[in-house]
């Protein structure tokens, strides 16, 4: 839903604000969120027209502005769709033409993002049935198995594909690691492991240890399994290398998947695609007369050889396929020195709506995700405008990141800016509102040398960077900055800080986890009247420093050495 920064330090489990992805809570609400154990304050009344005289500055009275009139009742839970949708994007270009920004999306201010929506049927009886050692087995769905087809088609029918087991299903030159070697798998259900080969064997030496990679991700693995020609392909779920529950999974893949369409996204596609439960791997695999916990444990060390089991898989799909619409709002300041180079700021507009079927107050308002994020898009975007870079400034408030961040997808792959030309991006992404901090979190810290800018601009303010509390997580791939990094592009994802200026980190962590219980994807997220912008808007303009730093250089940040998304970069900047 995208890494949450501070505040969602535990809530990112597999909700990510990244749907069908299960790092992100769904875009249509949970049938019964949790409440809240106390009563928090009761939501503003809604302030969409209220009347604010601006500043070029970076203000905390601009800010508020921003935020009680994103996150009012009026905009009805920003969804993607919805009256809500064109009440939040005309506000947005109504504040860039006030600012005196031009249409970021060649001479448009909106990018129409499309998208298509595969709602599985019949889930009740669906099963995955595994022929072996001479007889069949049924694996339900729900209970032993999630599946669903990712190339949004009503009718998908498997039927006695060969199962191969292929370890983490990994292809990674720069580890020397490849599960795929010596097998062909084209045509076969692929079974493999969740998280990467580091993090199950404890071996720093191995990825980064257990710090999960861009190769442990579920969204890399499909994709890998599809370069490869698979037919099929199941993850086995185990709960700590997931870092989320089965029951996690088992709600993203009931509901409807949201995908950019196929000719719009050049990622490849399973024709099936699914979770089983460790216990149904188990007896899978004994069936076929292997022992799974063996194999895995075989599969942490280099050199595995991926294993043909003695099985074949059959399902069939049905599913309900359907179209929609959105919008990214793009706004940009163009460079005085050299145009054509581009540093980006991304923020999610949308949330998750309204329930009409809750009691009481049923709308999302979103104030804290991702409200906060729009306004420091916003305020940061106002000062550019006053200060003239040398290079070119790109202001994308993009849709559907609630949705499996789509709306970010959609931008790399029809970027308004060649991303050789993409300096950097900066996303903001639920921003505490909390008191100054002593620091400020980075998510994916080591990765590039983007983050050591940053770094300088903290120290300059007296501050210091930190790094993400829980690597394992892998939080770095749930924000719309990952699409720009897997795409290449030096990205950053940083929140607020931990170590609180009053109360320290044992403070910073109260306000994190109190957020999580209490507001985090609840209709309880709404504006506060009693909070104090302080040590947001301190944060805020270390964003925009950062910013200028490379809007007024010629600098290019790079991605450090054993990074995933190096290689990406270095092919993308020989087409400069």
């Amino acid at each position: 839903m995208r890494r949450l920064a501070l505040a969602c330090l535990t809530a990112l489990t597999l909700a990510a604000c990244h749907s069908h992805d299960e790092d992100k809570a769904a875009a249509t609400p949970p049938a019964a969120p949790a409440r809240a154990t106390t009563s928090p304050p009761p939501p503003l009344p809604a302030v969409a027209n209220e009347h604010h005289e601006f500043s070029p500055e970076i203000t905390a009275g601009d800010f508020a502005s921003h935020l009680r009139t994103l996150s009012s009742d009026e905009y009805d839970g920003r969804k993607p769709g919805t009256l809500g949708e064109r009440l939040t994007t005309n506000y947005i270009v109504s504040q860039f033409k006030r600012m005196g920004l031009e249409p970021g999306n060649k001479g448009d201010w909106l990018q129409t993002v499309p998208a298509v929506s595969t709602t599985l049927n019949h889930q009740d009886t669906l099963t995955l049935d595994i022929a072996e050692g001479g007889g069949k087995e049924a694996f339900a769905f729900g209970k032993d198995m999630v599946a669903g087809t990712l190339q949004a088609k009503s009718d998908v029918d498997l039927k006695d594909s060969d199962i191969v087991f292929v370890g983490y299903g990994v292809d990674a030159p720069e580890a020397q690691w490849n599960d795929f070697d010596g097998v062909d798998v084209k045509g076969k259900t692929v079974i493999i492991l969740v998280n990467d080969p580091g993090w199950n064997a404890n071996d720093p030496k191995l990825f980064k240890g257990r710090e999960m990679t861009y190769y442990g991700r579920w969204t890399y693995k499909f994709e890998e399994a599809a370069r490869q020609g698979a037919a099929a392909a199941f993850i086995v779920h185990q709960t700590e290398p997931a870092a989320y529950g089965w029951n996690v999974v088992q709600s993203s893949w009931t509901m409807p998947r949201l995908d950019l369409p196929e000719d719009e996204s050049p990622a490849p596609r399973l024709p099936v695609a699914g979770w089983l439960t460790h216990e149904a791997a188990q007896r899978l695999f004994a069936k076929a007369g292997k022992n799974f916990d063996d194999l895995a444990h075989q599969a942490d060390v280099r050199g595995f050889k991926a294993v043909p089991l003695e099985a074949k898989a059959s399902i069939h799909l049905d599913s309900t396929i359907a179209h929609s619409l959105s919008n990214n709002v793009i706004g940009m300041v163009k460079g005085t020195d050299t145009p054509g180079e581009a540093i980006v700021y991304t923020a999610h507009w949308d949330h998750l709506g309204h329930d009409p079927a809750l009691p009481g107050h049923a709308i999302y308002n979103g104030a804290i995700d991702n409200g906060t994020g729009v306004a420091a898009l916003l305020e940061i975007a106002g000062k550019f405008a006053q200060d003239k870079p040398k290079r070119s400034v790109v202001f994308a408030a993009v849709t559907m990141e609630e949705s499996g961040l789509l709306g970010s997808q959609y931008y790399v792959a029809h970027p308004p800016f060649p991303l050789a030309k993409t300096v950097a991006d900066i996303n903001m992404d639920a921003l505490p509102i909390t008191g100054p901090t002593k620091d400020m979190e980075v998510t994916g810290l080591g990765r590039g040398t983007l983050e050591d800018l940053f770094a300088d601009v903290l120290k300059a303010d007296g501050r210091v960077i930190s790094g993400d509390d829980t690597p394992e997580k892998g939080h770095y791939f749930r924000s719309d900055h990952f699409n720009f990094a897997k795409a290449g592009v030096p990205a950053l994802a940083a929140g607020g800080g931990i170590d609180m200026v009053q109360g320290g980190k044992a403070a910073g962590k109260a306000a994190a986890e109190d957020y999580n219980a209490h507001r985090y994807h609840q209709p309880t997220d709404v504006y506060d009247m009693r909070w104090n912008f302080d040590g947001v808007i301190q944060n805020v303009k270390a964003f925009y420093a950062l910013g200028e730093k490379l809007a007024d250089s010629d600098l290019w940040p790079e991605w450090k050495d054993g990074s995933e998304f190096k290689a990406a970069r270095e092919r993308s900047q020989t087409k400069k």
